[in-house]
């Protein structure tokens, strides 16, 4: 006689030992490494043209695609959350159904990869879209955003120069986003570090060509970056075939009842909750070059230095972020809320072992750092006088990147949302207070009041959530 479903306790349990946590997040932190490094290598290729301005303008350059490809970085957690709960959702259907099969002595079953594959296409789909529009205004987008920025001229013609060439890569990194989450959601964080790794060591190559050998300046190195940028998405298409098994006519062919108007009306819903949130974090980047690009090019230069600590820790805490949105998001598929809890606190001890350890490198390291990203003399010395700042960042910062990634696990767009328009109406009169105070000083106490607000405000809604266990209430039903 066939059995019903089996109770939850006899589905394997998700992995949640520290072992785990670290096999998913150490392919995640090297490949993320690859990110930043491309950035630290264009800026450090600036910095030593002898030329303050060229040098602010990169870091205008940087801050004003920041604000604009970041904004729809929901691409990249949308297809993270969403990928990491179907695949939760299917090893809980397959143990059933496995089980129910084996008691009536059924074949094999034949389990498709379409809920993934569509999660993957919608994605993609839609980061063309936004690149195309992102595209089309780019004149405008420039203008607009570097008076925005208050570029003075010199630095403004730099950072023109080189927007003008990475513009056209703005779909390819859009596509990178959906890419990213969507393996990092399945825990395929190898094809992110072999994606991620191929990107840079191109770009740097390509970057290191067009410079030195072909003498085309600020130019060569948007080149560099755009060109790599495009040869990526052609290697991720290549190892999701590989990851789904399908042939390249099964990899661009859409099936129409996951592309229906309700569908696409609710994860538009998910990915507008995390558009603001993501729009409010890079509207307070850009208020902080913004003070910087005020005080003049060379606190500017000194910053857009700096700020490439928190830009590489970020990305090197968001590893062990990216291991707590995927088990989060294994667990919330299961409704497995005791193994929820679990993740929590494990990812949380491992995302502050990791910030200590970014911390202590940070010190030991930054003299030779600051001294391989620039040859100005004014830059080096007052980037030296601020470098404690900057050394204490990860220390700072680990909470909000560690709960970031447990919200993002829960696809919880309404906490997101909310958490970051509280975080806007005290951040912003906060630091222009602080800058108005103390100058220079008051820009790094405002880099440190966002990332801890931040993590207090999620935090109080994470304690609230677990107080009540209003978890259920959380989750979109995409």
């Amino acid at each position: 006689m066939p059995m019903t479903t089996p109770p939850s306790s006899m589905m394997l349990p998700i992995d949640t030992r520290y072992t785990r946590i670290i096999t998913i997040a150490l392919p995640v932190l090297l490949a993320n490494l690859a990110m930043p490094l491309q950035s630290v290598i264009d800026t450090a290729i600036v910095g030593n043209m002898n030329d303050a301005a060229k040098l602010a303008g990169m870091g205008l350059a940087i801050q004003l695609l920041s604000l604009l490809l970041v904004s729809f970085n929901f691409l990249q957690y949308a297809s993270s959350g969403l990928s990491a709960q179907a695949l939760g959702q299917a090893e809980s259907h397959t143990d059933n159904a496995i089980t129910n099969a084996v008691n009536n002595a059924a074949k094999p079953l034949n389990l498709t990869p379409s809920p993934l594959l569509s999660i993957l296409q919608r994605a993609l789909l839609l980061a063309f879209v936004i690149g195309a529009v992102l595209l089309l205004a780019k004149p405008w987008l420039i203008d607009f955003g570097l008076q925005a920025l208050s570029a003075n001229p010199d630095s403004g013609r730099a950072a023109k120069t080189y927007l003008d060439v990475r513009f056209w890569g703005v779909i390819a990194e859009l596509m990178n986003f959906a890419f990213i989450g969507w393996f990092a959601g399945q825990g395929k964080t190898r094809y992110m570090l072999y994606q991620q790794g191929f990107i840079a060591i191109l770009n740097i190559v390509l970057t290191l060509f067009f410079v030195f050998t072909m003498q085309m300046g600020l130019v060569g190195v948007a080149l560099g970056t755009t060109i790599a940028f495009w040869l990526g998405v052609l290697l991720a298409l290549w190892l999701s075939r590989r990851h789904l098994k399908i042939s390249w006519t099964v990899l661009f062919k859409a099936d129409r009842q996951h592309f229906t108007k309700d569908r696409l009306l609710r994860l538009f819903s998910l990915n507008k909750d995390i558009f603001i949130r993501t729009l409010i974090l890079t509207l307070s980047f850009a208020w902080i070059t913004r003070l910087s690009a005020q005080s003049g090019d060379i606190i500017l230069a000194a910053n857009a230095i700096l700020l490439q600590v928190l830009s590489i820790s970020a990305f090197a805490l968001d590893g062990v972020a990216v291991s707590a949105e995927t088990l989060s998001g294994q667990a919330a598929g299961r409704r497995d809320w005791s193994r929820f809890r679990v993740i929590v606190k494990r990812t949380g001890v491992v995302s502050y072992g990791l910030a200590i350890t970014l911390s202590a490198i940070w010190w030991l390291v930054m003299p030779t750092y600051l001294q391989f990203m620039t040859n100005i003399e004014p830059v080096f010395a007052l980037a030296y006088d601020y470098h404690l700042y900057a050394v204490l960042l990860p220390l700072i910062g680990v909470g909000a990147y560690w709960l970031d990634g447990i919200f993002f696990g829960l696809t919880a767009g309404s906490v997101i949302r909310n958490a970051a328009l509280v975080l806007a109406a005290i951040f912003f009169p906060v630091s222009w207070l602080l800058y108005q105070q103390w100058g220079m000083t008051g820009i790094w106490l405002s880099v440190w009041c966002l990332l801890l607000l931040r993590f207090i405000i999620l935090g109080g809604f994470l304690y609230c959530i677990q107080q009540t266990g209003s978890y259920e209430k959380l989750q979109p039903n995409v």
